[in-house]
């Protein structure tokens, strides 16, 4: 079993910056895929961007692209989000995922990943 648990949320005005990090645990935490997802009030939960353990390879959603940094630490156990330039739109509540298998098929989807933090808040204020 594998649990996540995500911190770094808060309030911040737009323009400014938070970094988020997701702690697993699990002692393959190195061999796992991670992601970011989000999920703003009344609407579905969208993906942000996921590091691939078999190929290395990041992928970010368009509407974060060149702001947001996905990253990895192993010897912590940790994947972290670098969010500049904050907007509005980016309030939500962010999740961490991990994908035990590593895979670097369907990053994009929601089901590839087989477990889930609780949330951190994440308010962008105009």
């Amino acid at each position: 079993q594998v649990q996540l648990v995500e911190s770094g949320g808060g309030l911040v005005q737009a323009g400014g910056s938070l970094r988020l990090s997701c702690v697993a645990s699990g002692r393959t935490f190195g061999r796992y895929t991670m992601a970011w997802f989000r999920q703003a009030p009344g609407k579905e939960r969208e993906f942000v961007s996921a590091t691939s353990w078999s190929t290395g390879r990041t992928v970010y959603a368009d509407s974060v692209k060149e702001r947001f940094t996905i990253s990895r630490n192993n010897a912590k156990n940790t994947v972290y989000l670098q969010m500049n330039n904050l907007k509005p739109d980016d309030t939500a509540v962010y999740y961490c995922a991990a994908d035990s298998r590593g895979s670097d098929a369907f990053l994009y989807s929601r089901s590839n990943y087989d477990y889930w933090g609780q949330g951190t808040q994440v308010t962008v204020s105009s």
